[in-house]
C-alpha cells in the first residue's frame, strides 16, 4: 500500500529536482506571455512537471530539451510518433516536396499510390484524407447519418475521438449527461448521441433494436482512460449487431493501429465498414485519412447526387494538401512495415515482463495491460471493463507522482494516463532502463 503522504513527499522532492536541471525550461515559459497559459496550445500545460519540458529536437525514440536533457521517449507524441520521430525516409519525402509546393488544393501524381497502399493495409477499397483524425471523424459521422436517413450515433463512455461534439457524452451514474468540462457547449446532444459501457452487450443490443442508430463510434480498444480491452467476443457481437440492425460500425484506430500491421480490426477482427486513422500516419505531419466498403462507397455516391450543390460540411482547404499526402506515403511506403511492427512486438512484450516482475517484487496489487505496441500499468488489481471501471481506478496524484519520477530520470511517458508505446527504434537499453526507473520509483514511494 502506498500511502499519501509518500506520494507528496516524492512528487515534491521530484518537482524541486526537475526546478534543478530545467533551468532554461523555466525562463521559457516566463518569456512565453505572448501565449495563453504560456504554451502554444493548453494541453501541454496537461504534464505533472511544475513547467513543461521544452523539446530542442527529437530523433529515433529521444527526446532533447533547451536544458540538454535527453529522454527516452515512449510518450512518443501521444502516438503521432509511435513510429519514431523523423524516420530518414519521411525527413527526405519532406524536403523534396517542400521545394515543389505544399497545397495546391489538386490531387498529385503519388496520390495513386498512397491509396492503393491504404486498401491493402487496411483491408477497405476507397478512400479520404482529411487534416486531422477529429475531422475525418466528424466526416464519417455526416456520411452515416446522410446514407443512412438515421439522426443518431453510439459511442461508449469514456472513449475519445477528438474533438468531436457528438461524442461528448458520458454516462454519470448510468445516465447520459453532458461532459461538465466542455468550454462553450451549448447545444444538449443526447437526443443524437447515445452513449453505453464499453463490453455491454445487452446495452448495445437495447440500442441498435430501435432502428435510429447511424454508426457505432468506437475504438476497438479504448484507449483514453487507460486501456480498457474488449471482452471476449465482445467485438464480434458488435460486428453482428450492426449487421442485423442496418448500423455502420466505424473503428476509430487512431491509437489502436498500434496493436499490429493494418490495426486491431485486421489483427483481431472484425472488419468494421467505415475507419479513422490519423497521428502517426503521417509520421506527425497534421493529417488523417477515412476508409470504408465499396458498398458504403455507393451508398456515399448516391447521396452526392441526390443532394443539392453546395458545400457538404466535410473538408477544409488543407484536407489531401500535397504535404500530407507525400507524408503519409513515405510511411507506409518505407516505415510502418511488417517488419517494424515485429521489433515493436518484441520491445513491448519485453517491457511488460519487466514491470510485471518489478510489480510482483513490490508486493503491489497492480497489473499491466498490453495492446500490441501499447503497454499501460494501472494501479488498480484487475483490468476494468468499462469506462466507469476504468476512471474508478485511477489515482492522479499517484500517477503524477511517477511520471515526474521517470521524467527527472530521463523517461517520458504520456502525461494523461500511464501509457507507454515501443517504436520500431526503441533499443532494448531504452526498455531496460524504463523498468529500472520504474522499480527505482516504487521503492521511494514505498519508504
Amino acid at each position: 500500500m502506498i500511502s499519501d503522504a509518500a506520494i507528496a513527499r516524492v512528487a515534491s522532492r521530484e518537482a524541486e529536482r526537475f526546478r534543478a536541471a530545467n533551468r532554461q525550461a523555466f525562463t521559457h515559459h516566463a518569456a512565453a506571455k505572448g501565449w495563453f497559459q504560456s504554451v502554444p496550445f493548453h494541453w501541454m500545460r496537461d504534464w505533472p512537471s511544475p513547467v513543461p519540458i521544452v523539446a530542442a529536437s527529437a530523433k529515433d525514440a529521444t527526446l532533447t530539451s533547451i536544458d540538454g536533457q535527453r529522454y527516452d521517449d515512449f510518450c512518443l507524441g501521444d502516438t503521432a510518433s509511435l513510429f519514431g520521430h523523423s524516420p530518414p525516409a519521411l525527413a527526405a519525402a519532406l524536403t523534396k516536396q517542400a521545394g515543389e509546393g505544399l497545397s495546391y488544393m489538386l490531387p498529385t501524381e503519388r496520390g495513386v499510390a498512397l491509396s492503393q497502399r491504404l486498401a491493402a493495409m487496411f483491408g477497405l477499397e476507397l478512400w479520404q484524407v482529411t487534416t486531422t483524425a477529429s475531422e475525418a471523424n466528424r466526416a464519417v459521422i455526416r456520411w452515416c447519418r446522410g446514407i443512412s436517413g438515421r439522426p443518431k450515433i453510439l459511442t461508449f463512455n469514456g472513449a475519445y475521438h477528438g474533438a468531436v461534439d457528438d461524442a461528448f457524452v458520458d454516462l454519470k451514474g448510468g445516465a447520459p449527461a453532458m461532459r461538465a468540462s466542455l468550454v462553450g457547449q451549448v447545444h444538449d446532444l443526447r437526443d443524437t448521441t447515445t452513449v453505453i459501457e464499453f463490453n455491454d452487450e445487452a446495452a448495445l443490443a437495447t440500442a441498435l433494436c430501435g432502428g435510429d442508430v447511424a454508426c457505432v463510434l468506437a475504438e476497438p480498444v479504448m484507449t483514453n482512460v487507460g486501456m480498457v480491452r474488449d471482452a471476449p467476443g465482445f467485438l464480434a457481437t458488435l460486428r453482428r449487431l450492426c449487421d442485423e440492425t442496418g448500423t455502420l460500425l466505424i473503428f476509430d484506430e487512431t491509437h489502436t493501429i498500434s496493436s499490429g500491421y493494418g490495426g486491431h480490426g485486421v489483427t483481431h477482427g472484425p472488419t468494421p465498414d467505415l475507419i479513422v486513422v490519423g497521428k502517426s500516419i503521417g509520421g506527425g505531419v497534421p493529417c488523417a485519412v477515412y476508409g470504408f466498403s465499396a458498398a458504403v462507397a455507393d451508398r456515399m455516391a448516391a447521396l452526392n447526387a441526390s443532394r443539392p450543390s453546395g458545400h457538404s460540411g466535410i473538408g477544409t482547404t488543407l484536407s489531401a494538401n500535397a504535404l500530407a499526402i507525400t507524408a503519409m506515403d513515405a510511411m507506409l511506403s518505407d516505415v510502418i512495415t511488417p517488419a517494424a511492427y515485429d521489433h515493436m512486438l518484441r520491445g513491448a512484450a519485453r517491457l511488460v515482463t519487466g514491470l510485471e516482475q518489478e510489480i510482483a517484487a513490490a508486493d503491489l496489487d497492480w497489473h499491466v495491460t498490453q495492446v500490441g505496441a501499447r503497454v499501460e500499468f494501472l494501479t488498480c488489481p484487475t483490468p476494468p471493463l468499462s469506462g466507469s471501471e476504468a476512471k474508478a481506478a485511477m489515482h492522479p496524484k499517484l500517477e503524477a507522482a511517477i511520471h515526474l519520477f521517470l521524467a527527472t530520470r530521463g523517461i517520458l511517458l504520456a502525461p494523461f494516463h500511464n501509457m507507454m508505446l515501443v517504436s520500431p527504434v526503441t533499443s532494448d537499453e531504452q526498455i531496460d532502463r524504463l523498468v529500472g526507473v520504474f522499480a527505482d520509483c516504487v521503492r521511494a514511494l514505498k519508504e
